[in-house]
């Protein structure tokens, strides 16, 4: 992995609000920018340009920490007209990236969190979080609490290729199952579903399967979708990696289209269910996206 470019910054506010009304939450909160785990499909590309920087090896690389987050959490947290209302952690990069065994901004605002008993959704592909599981099973105590893997497949060759700052799939759904155990209501985005790459019935099903051996309380799954920012990055690694599937995803994301048509996401939903039925995992609302709609799992 690179050495990252840091810059530390302390920003006026942390909470943001989501500036649309497609998506079913209205707050996030990002700890840094950029993202060391690099996924090459990753739809918070795009972000990085509201810093100057470019979508691709900067949004791997150049990390940008938000040196005040906890402090300045406990600010907004206080304010009168704050209603504790759901916040998502890890919307447009992961909390748990490399950097944050350094810095710990996430366990800071974890902190925050539970002394003010908010209510939290988090989206992770880190087994860093683990560090903090003692955090998380007190905010479970006080308040509702969402933790969500994302694991889009089990095959080593594509995470490699495709997630190369990542952990291992299955230590993921491993640590799913540590936090289950801790008492931290925990499951499984099966995201992304990548056509041609993770969307057969064998690599559906090896992830289900094992969301469940690990104790699972809920999965979603979520095809593939391929913003502005992250289409730029993703093709130009298909045809060096996968030129055959080139063609396809010609059909599929056509242009300026960033999401796959409805009726092929819902076949994968339908299949999803099928084996999310065969492996005993409730069934949870699930993601089906329209065009022009953001795919995040709650």
């Amino acid at each position: 992995m690179p050495t990252a470019v840091v810059e530390e910054i302390e920003p006026a506010s942390i909470i943001n609000r989501v500036q649309t009304d497609m998506v079913n939450f209205r707050w996030t909160i990002n700890p840094y920018r950029g993202c060391q785990h690099s996924c090459v499909y990753c739809f918070a590309r795009h972000t990085h340009s509201f810093f100057g920087y470019n979508t691709g090896d900067d949004f791997n690389n150049r990390i940008v920490v938000k040196m005040n987050a906890e402090a300045k959490l406990r600010e907004e947290l206080r304010r009168p007209g704050w209603k504790k209302e759901l916040i998502l952690l890890g919307a447009s990069v992961d909390p748990w990236q490399p950097l944050e065994a350094k810095y710990q901004i996430t366990r800071g605002i974890l902190r925050a969190l539970r002394d003010h008993g908010n209510p939290l959704a988090i989206l992770t592909k880190s087994t860093l979080i683990l560090r903090d599981v003692d955090l998380l099973a007190d905010l479970a105590k006080v308040a509702p609490v969402r933790v969500n893997f994302s694991v889009g497949t089990l095959d080593e060759e594509v995470w490699k290729l495709a997630e190369p700052g990542t952990p291992k799939p299955i230590k993921r759904i491993e640590a799913m199952g540590r936090l289950v155990e801790a008492g931290v209501p925990a499951g499984i985005m099966l995201a992304p579903i990548m056509p041609g790459l993770s969307d057969s019935d064998e690599s559906i099903e090896g992830v289900i399967r094992a969301a469940a051996e690990h104790g699972a309380q809920f999965l979603a799954p979520v095809v593939l979708h391929l913003r502005p920012g992250a289409k730029e990055w993703f093709m130009p690694w298909l045809r060096a990696m996968y030129p055959g599937l080139l063609t396809a995803y010609a059909k599929l994301y056509p242009r300026k289209y960033a999401y796959a048509p409805e009726e092929f996401q819902e076949r994968v939903q339908q299949r999803v269910h099928y084996f999310m039925q065969k492996w005993g995992i409730g069934r949870e609302r699930t993601i089906a996206v329209p065009k022009g709609q953001m795919a995040l799992p709650f």
